[in-house]
């Protein structure tokens, strides 16, 4: 556990966050899985599980830090509901309706065309797609 600690915040020193007990904490309940799609409620299940003490605003501005210093994605999918993705890498999803289930997509799965130009001043940061799958109708 005190390799982790010492992983998570040096994670955060080098995206530029002060490594504070609760950002540490949740960075090792974030990154210890892999890639992983969570949501605020998911992660803060998981920290009072874990007996780490926080509450939901807490983790839900500790996930919009992480985002910002680009540790983590955020993934709209289901109007209100939003995933924080670990995998920062420009990939797609499935979303499994029913279940609220994120998937990553594999990588050769879809290629994008005929891309709009943004308009002056910008750039294109992420495109994200993401394909709803429900169980196949009789």
């Amino acid at each position: 556990m005190a390799a982790r600690h010492r992983i998570s915040e040096a994670r955060l020193r080098e995206s530029g966050l002060r490594p504070t007990r609760q950002r540490v904490a949740l960075a090792e309940l974030l990154f210890a899985k892999g890639d992983r799609h969570l949501t605020v409620e998911e992660l803060h299940d998981e920290a009072i599980e874990a007996g780490v003490p926080v509450s939901l605003a807490t983790v839900y501005n500790t996930l919009h830090q992480f985002t910002n210093a680009g540790m983590i994605r955020v993934l709209a999918v289901e109007g209100a509901k939003t995933y924080f993705d670990t995998n920062t890498s420009d990939h797609h999803h499935f979303f499994i309706e029913g279940e609220n289930q994120v998937v990553d997509m594999p990588e050769s799965s879809i290629s994008l065309t005929g891309m709009p130009t943004p308009p002056e001043g910008m750039e294109i940061a992420h495109i994200d797609v993401v394909v709803r799958l429900r169980p196949k109708r009789r």
